[in-house]
This record gives C-alpha cells, sequence and structure tokens, in this order.
C-alpha cells in the first residue's frame, strides 16, 4: 500500500492526478514510502528517529524545512542508509514507480547517485542494475494493471566527490538498459561544473545528454558553469536565473523588466528550468524574493517566455506529489488547465528521449487534458 501524499488537488472538480503529467527531477533517495524505510531498517539495525510511518513521514517533513539547502540533504543519510542492497534498491525503485503511476505521471526520470549506495558490497553497475529491475517491475505492474508509464534513469554524480569521469562512464555503460541521462547533484556552492569538465566533454562527445543542478543554493555564475562546462541541456532547478533579470518599473496592470545576457540567452534557446516550488521554498532558494509560494519568481519567468517546468525534487522530504505540486501553484498563481497543459508539454519537450518518442509524448498529453 502506497504512503503517498494523500492530498487530493483539484482544478475546476478536475482531479489532478488523472492528468498525464511528466517528471524530469524526482531523486530515488527522495521518493522513499516511510513505512518502506521502517521495514528495511529492522534487519539492519539502523535507529529511526520515529517508529510508526506518520510520525516518521512527519519527521522527514520537519527536518527539511531548514531553509538551507545543506541541512536538507542531511534527511538523506537516513533514506540512503536503508538503499544500500541489491533488494532494497529494487523494492524503492518499483514502488517508486508504483507512486508515480498513482500521481498521473507518464514519463518519469528518476535521478540518483549510485556511488552513495556501495557500503554492503555492491559495485556501480550492480547498483544500477537493482535499480533498473525495481524500475522494470514497476513498468510492468502497470502495464499489467491497464496503465502506462515509462521512464528512465538519470545517473548522478555527487559533485564534492572526485568521480565525475568513472560515473560519466557508467551512464554509458547502461545507455541502452535504462540510463537516459547525467546529472551532478550535492553541494552546489563552493563545486563548480568546471571540477567535471572531463566527464561532460566525454558525455558531449559520445551524444549523451546532461542536466546539471544550478541556480538552487548558488547563482548567476554557477549556472553560467553548468552552460558552458557542464554543456547542460536543462537547468536542475534553475530558478535563480531570476536574478539576471531587472523589474524597471511596474504598476498595477505592467510591469517592464529587462534581461540580463544569461537570462536572455536561457529564455532563447529554451533551456528547461527543472523548479520544484515546495522544495525551492524549503532549501532557501527563493529567499532572495520571499518566503511563501507566492514570491516564487515561476510566474515571472513563465509569463516572460522561459520554459518551466514543474517537479517534485524529493517526494518524501517535501511530503508532495507532482499534482499537488501543480495544485499549490494554482493556489498561489490562479492557473488554469491551459497552463498546466503548457508545463507538461514544456517537461515532454525537455525530456531526455528520442524526438520521435517526444512527439508521442505530447500527443499522449494533449490527448489526456482534452478529455479531462
Amino acid at each position: 500500500m502506497s504512503d503517498a501524499v494523500a492530498d487530493e488537488p483539484l482544478l475546476g472538480g478536475i482531479d489532478l492526478r488523472t492528468l498525464p503529467k511528466v517528471s524530469l527531477h524526482d531523486h530515488l533517495d527522495g521518493g522513499l514510502r516511510p513505512q518502506t524505510i521502517i521495514e528495511l531498517a529492522e534487519p539492519i539495525g539502523l535507529a529511526l528517529p520515529a517508529s510508526d510511518d506518520a510520525a516518521l513521514a512527519a519527521w522527514f517533513a520537519e527536518k527539511s524545512d531548514s531553509g538551507s539547502l545543506v541541512e536538507y540533504l542531511k534527511t538523506f543519510d537516513l533514506t540512503t542508509a536503508v538503499m544500500q542492497t541489491r533488494e532494497g534498491l529494487t523494492r524503492v525503485a518499483r514502488e517508486f514507480v508504483e507512486d508515480l503511476v498513482a500521481d498521473g505521471v507518464v514519463w518519469g526520470e528518476i535521478r540518483w547517485a549510485p556511488e552513495q549506495h556501495l557500503t554492503r558490497g555492491l559495485s556501480l553497475d550492480e547498483a544500477v542494475e537493482a535499480v533498473q529491475l525495481g524500475l522494470d517491475e514497476g513498468v510492468d505492474a502497470a502495464d499489467a494493471a491497464g496503465q502506462s508509464i515509462r521512464v528512465g534513469q538519470l545517473i548522478s554524480a555527487m559533485r564534492h566527490l572526485d568521480r565525475g569521469r568513472e560515473i560519466a562512464e557508467l551512464a554509458l555503460r547502461h545507455r541502452d538498459r535504462g540510463a537516459v541521462g547525467f546529472d551532478i547533484a550535492g553541494p552546489e556552492a563552493g563545486f563548480p561544473a568546471s571540477r567535471f569538465a572531463d566527464a561532460f566533454a566525454l558525455l558531449a562527445r559520445e551524444g549523451f545528454p546532461a542536466t546539471v543542478h544550478a541556480g538552487e543554493a548558488d547563482g548567476v555564475e554557477s549556472i553560467r558553469g553548468a552552460l558552458v562546462d557542464g554543456r547542460a541541456l536543462r537547468l536542475g532547478h534553475g530558478v535563480r536565473i531570476a536574478e539576471d533579470i531587472t523589474i524597471e518599473s511596474q504598476d498595477d496592470e505592467m510591469s517592464y523588466v529587462s534581461l540580463g545576457h544569461l537570462a536572455q540567452w536561457v529564455k532563447d534557446r529554451g533551456i528547461a528550468l527543472e523548479t520544484s516550488p515546495s522544495s525551492n521554498l524549503q532549501t532557501g532558494a527563493i529567499a532572495a524574493w520571499g518566503d511563501d509560494l507566492t514570491a516564487h519568481p515561476f510566474d515571472l519567468l513563465y509569463q516572460l517566455g522561459f520554459r518551466v517546468t514543474v517537479n517534485t525534487d524529493n517526494r518524501l522530504m517535501s511530503a508532495t506529489s507532482l499534482s499537488r505540486e501543480l495544485g499549490l501553484l494554482v493556489d498561489a498563481f490562479g492557473y488554469d488547465l491551459d497552463d498546466l497543459l503548457t508545463f507538461q508539454l514544456n517537461a515532454a519537450e525537455a525530456a531526455f528521449l528520442p524526438l520521435e518518442d517526444r512527439a508521442e509524448l505530447v500527443e499522449l498529453i494533449e490527448d489526456g487534458f482534452g478529455n479531462a
């Protein structure tokens, strides 16, 4: 039974969970069910801060709402601890897909860092294979139930460590066995994409796409590094690109803005921003603009024509789902169904899929929204 968020986000009587959606930024170790953590912790003797699933979920939500990415990341010590065996990784991956299906996701990119899952003897390749097995089981179960979902792995390297080239090679070894892209994650400030220049050069030579966490815990120069040194096709969060936008003047009906060169580049080339509204609030990514969701620069970026997408980042830590995130944006900015469709089409067009598959995904989404 799923521990997924029980909210019922609605828009004009439409249950947002029934709409076809694309998830581009969703961490495997941030999407565990609390009950699964409890069950996996027992045989390895891992002490937990709570013994029932509701209390454990509340603990994660409280500890994650710190206003600091560094503090937020500490909660992952607990989830990664129960993801060190084949069985643990496979179960978590299978349930991850099940929860995406329940949320209406039809294409999901699941990102995770294999190098963090080796303490009980698994090799990097064995870890990737264990996760792929779970993903395949989840997809097969959905198919058997008459539901449709496709998923892919985004293989992440931890930016404060020095295994970038090795993890890039790992991703390439599995490109025809479930891996669809590469990422760097972890503490952003002080660990620029240039640290992994050789890895990104290798991926570019091999024609393998990359997204880079940037513009979350660091600003415009981090985004520039992601694009220049990281060859990023998308920006993980990317919300602080708004620091390169100046509001010249505004009145009750109109705002006049100017874009810096980098913001203009990101906009003009349709580089997708993988925003995660609740997470961005929790980690302080939008602190420069305010301390509630209505202050999020998401709407400014959307109105200016940036390719904004909506994501969960970490469903456990933010006690959320993709449908809930869309509902929060509806409440904050008054969006309608056409706006939500735009966000899904933005994500579909930025997916790490072949062009023909993206076209099919767009058609699937348009049909689903048209029938809502």
